[in-house]
């Protein structure tokens, strides 16, 4: 029985695909007149779950570019966006004809500055601006959970940014 399994261990192997990675922008801003911190989600195009901008690598582009770039083509959205990860998490990717791939999405923080009228997804999505805990209970696949509320208490550990004014919040 031992070699039986060991054969279908092989086997199994032999037709695992490796995980793709894709890249994600954690789109947030600072609400005004409190120190809370918003992310943006907004619609997958096939089933309208609500997820974060992620899309594929992009040739002559940082893994942080390209998770930018899929920021402004999905959710219309500019800033500032970290060159280091916030985290990552993995889901199955939907392809055409009904396959699913291992995805291991690596997330960046961008700090969201530009809301443009024209981009090239508008009106293939919706979006909408929610707290960390609302975006958790919204979103699907556990590590995204996992990674929006750390995220919330790692900025709320530090102090919102200061406006013009002198007062805090944005």
């Amino acid at each position: 029985m031992n070699i039986l399994n060991r054969i279908v261990s092989d086997v199994h192997l032999m037709f695992r695909r490796p995980v793709r990675e894709q890249y994600g922008a954690l789109c947030y801003r600072w609400k005004k007149k409190r120190s809370a911190v918003e992310v943006l989600l907004i619609t997958s195009r096939d089933t309208g779950r609500w997820v974060i901008p992620k899309g594929w690598p992009m040739e002559g582009k940082s893994a942080a570019g390209a998770a930018a770039r899929e920021a402004w083509e999905e959710a219309g959205v500019k800033g500032s966006v970290r060159e280091e990860p916030i985290g990552s998490y993995r889901y199955m990717k939907g392809m055409p004809h009904g396959l699913k791939v291992d995805c291991r999405v690596r997330v960046f923080a961008l700090s969201v500055d530009d809301i443009c009228k024209n981009f090239p997804e508008k009106g293939e999505r919706r979006a909408e601006w929610v707290s960390c805990a609302e975006a958790a209970d919204r979103v699907q696949e556990p590590g995204l959970k996992t990674l929006m509320l750390a995220f919330e208490r790692t900025m709320l550990a530090k102090d919102a940014p200061a406006a013009k004014n002198g007062t805090t919040g944005a």
